[in-house]
């Protein structure tokens, strides 16, 4: 994975992140999940920041990190889609659904479109059998959905910047 340089401003802002938990390691998952909302997502050198403001290990910090799955090192999509791969949407075929994700959008899961507008994950469960197989594209549940539907799924998104 590339390097990144951090800016000063960056640094100061996950420095002010760890100071609104009063710098305690006890803290260190919510100092996480508010630092990925700013950041989208905790690169190395934001996790060495982290760990230095918090007094623990960077491999402590690490082990979170790659331990909880909502969590990524890796940048996602302006439009994350997440396709749900529990019993239930599984059975459903979920499969044949990622596999249409995957080649409409020439990615293969836990990469980001090269214009960085969709990103591919699965999970485990959202709670919504009955609906199953499911899809989530940020925060959105989609229900039901097939093959067939994965392309129009996607055009919503790419019509969102044109009109």
């Amino acid at each position: 994975m590339a390097k990144i340089k951090l800016s000063n401003t960056k640094v100061e802002q996950i420095k002010a992140i760890c100071k609104e938990f009063n710098n305690n390691k006890g803290e260190l998952i919510n100092v996480l999940h508010k630092t990925q909302g700013v950041f989208g997502y905790l690169p190395a050198e934001v996790q060495e920041v982290i760990a230095e403001e918090l007094g623990v290990s960077v491999a402590q910090v690490y082990g979170v990190v790659s331990f909880y799955s909502f969590f990524t090192m890796v940048p996602k999509g302006e439009h994350p889609i997440s396709i749900c791969m529990g019993t239930a949407c599984y059975v459903r075929g979920a499969e044949k659904v990622l596999d249409e994700f995957k080649r409409i959008l020439n990615i293969q899961v836990g990469q980001t479109t090269p214009d960085g507008k969709f990103s591919l994950s699965c999970l485990r469960c959202v709670g919504a059998c009955g609906l199953a197989p499911v899809v989530m594209v940020g925060e959105k549940v989609y229900g039901r959905v097939s093959t067939d539907s994965v392309k129009a799924i996607i055009q919503e998104y790419q019509k969102e910047k044109c009109s």
